[in-house]
């Protein structure tokens, strides 16, 4: 038990033994009295709130509970005396096996943060992001207008009629739209590569957000040149590289000038962004069959 303040109870005995009863002692008597004691400590009044553990179940515990005799289990059968397996169905076939599974799990998906043009026209109108400087992942999240970001940022075109200033924008992914309504407003989107690695590093500012070894002009034709051996000095404030797409379906994408990819300086003049030689014609289009013209003398070849 907490130690209890034996000063009020020992002070209450001197005043009421030497203040005569028509004095101030009726005035202070509530304030001295013994069960106004406080104890010094308030550690053993704390308890749970209300509704925070519930009841134990207590099974076996005789009719009143409720659960007496057969535990809530019935009389007889499988669920009584045993447990049952989970999906047993009587015995009979299976329903996963009669009808199948339902739905199916895409591993190539993305889990992208939306990022809205009426949120980023607001952030910027809070002083929380700087306009006159690019704007990647990295500052979205550090100033928390993005909560997160799992495999990047797709830039979409909500509330477009609110953005008023022009901003220089490095997401993962944007919207024709969204594209449409920034460069309408004097700014810039431009959409790179990141890998999941790579995103931790450029959160944690390990890494560089926006340039990589194929990211401008100037790097691509240094990797090309053969006669170049050392490659483009690494930022002295960056431990680690910033990675470029190796797979199809990335550089693809990244090299769309249509997508402002960051890769789209390495297409040609009348080229297509497609790695194949040949262009896959489009879904409608089909090949001509050619007939092979019947010869007259194959009629004269016949022996029967």
């Amino acid at each position: 038990m907490p130690p209890r303040l034996k000063l009020l109870q020992t002070g209450y005995c001197l005043v009421s033994c030497s203040v005569p009863s028509s004095s101030i002692a009726p005035i202070l008597a509530p304030f001295l009295l013994p069960a106004q004691q406080r104890a010094a400590s308030i550690l053993s009044s704390l308890s749970d709130n209300a509704g925070a553990y519930s009841k134990r179940k207590r099974l076996g515990r005789g009719p009143a509970s409720g659960k007496g005799k057969t535990s809530g289990r019935g009389q007889k059968g499988q669920k009584a005396h045993g447990k049952v397996p989970a999906g047993f169905n009587g015995g009979q076939t299976k329903i996963e096996v009669t009808q199948g599974p339902r739905g199916f799990l895409n591993h190539f998906s993305v889990d992208m943060s939306p990022l809205n043009l009426d949120r980023l026209q607001n952030w910027i109108d809070q002083g929380r992001l700087d306009p006159s400087k690019p704007i990647t992942m990295k500052e979205l999240n550090d100033s928390r207008c993005l909560h997160g970001v799992k495999d990047g940022v797709k830039l979409l075109a909500r509330g477009a009629e609110h953005l008023k200033t022009p901003i220089n924008l490095v997401v993962s992914r944007a919207s024709t739209a969204a594209i449409a309504a920034i460069e309408g407003a004097g700014g810039t989107v431009t959409t790179r590569f990141y890998a999941p690695n790579s995103i931790k590093h450029v959160l944690k500012g390990l890494m560089d957000p926006v340039n990589s070894i194929q990211s401008s002009p100037v790097a691509a034709a240094v990797e090309e040149d053969e006669a170049a051996v050392a490659a483009p000095p690494r930022s002295a404030a960056y431990p680690y590289r910033l990675p470029d797409p190796t797979s199809r379906k990335d550089i693809e994408y990244y090299r769309d000038p249509a997508h402002r990819g960051y890769l789209s300086h390495l297409v040609g003049q009348g080229e297509s962004p497609s790695l194949f030689f040949r262009v896959p014609a489009a879904a409608g289009a089909r090949k001509k069959t050619v007939q092979k013209k019947k010869t007259s003398g194959a009629a004269e070849n016949r022996i029967w």
